[in-house]
């Protein structure tokens, strides 16, 4: 296995042809990484190099030769109970090994006050229909806390634009809430993308939960 830095890196992407894991993909690749895409279905496959499989017939073996695995799934509607159970199944899957874990989080677990007491969702004015979602993901990110692994969690700024410009730079926070000189939280997948490859090469947060904006 290669040392952290370096174009010699080797990662895996797990949901390699969605929206943010195919900008991640090819963020990665423009910088000279190693890239295998973990997808489903091989003409779905960004990459030269992939694996067909879904989460859970992922196996160490499959993934012990990667420096860090991406974590980019969407579940969405009732599918969202699956952020537990497939974030548990990478756990165990990558216990004892040197391979990390970065996540493709969600904004609804970043808490509002420095003293960790009320999560973004948890607001009466949250909209209702994304609630489900935040709280599964909330509960991934408790399991990750607990586990012995080597993971990086990456929480996007509320307002999360798939269409949104790169403009190639970024605001790096920790657990909270930030917002702009203008009182806006927001970041363009592409953007996020960038912050994502940022941290797979530097690892300078790791068993950590990270925030991005711009």
């Amino acid at each position: 296995m290669s040392g952290f830095g370096g174009n010699h890196m080797k990662i895996a992407v797990i949901g390699a042809n969605g929206k943010e894991g195919s900008l991640i993909v090819k963020e990665a690749q423009e910088r000279g990484l190693d890239v295998t895409s973990i997808v489903r279905d091989s003409k779905k496959s960004p990459t030269d190099k992939y694996l067909v499989r879904d989460v859970y017939s992922l196996k160490t073996a499959d993934v012990k030769d990667f420096d860090v695995l991406v974590d980019a799934l969407g579940f969405f509607g009732p599918n969202v109970k699956e952020y537990v159970p497939a974030t548990k199944h990478l756990i165990e899957i990558l216990n004892g090994s040197k391979t990390r874990l970065l996540v493709v989080g969600g904004a609804g677990s970043l808490y509002l006050d420095s003293d960790h007491t009320k999560q973004l969702y948890e607001q009466d004015d949250f909209p209702e229909a994304v609630k489900p979602l935040s709280e599964e993901m909330g509960k991934s990110l408790d399991e990750l806390r607990q586990s012995s692994i080597n993971w990086t969690f990456i929480s996007p700024a509320a307002t999360f634009d798939a269409k949104g410009e790169c403009r190639g730079k970024y605001v790096l926070a920790g657990e909270e809430l930030t917002f702009d000189k203008n009182g806006k939280c927001e970041i363009s997948y592409a953007d996020f993308a960038i912050a994502m490859v940022d941290e797979i090469i530097n690892a300078k947060h790791q068993k950590e939960r990270i925030s991005v904006r711009w």
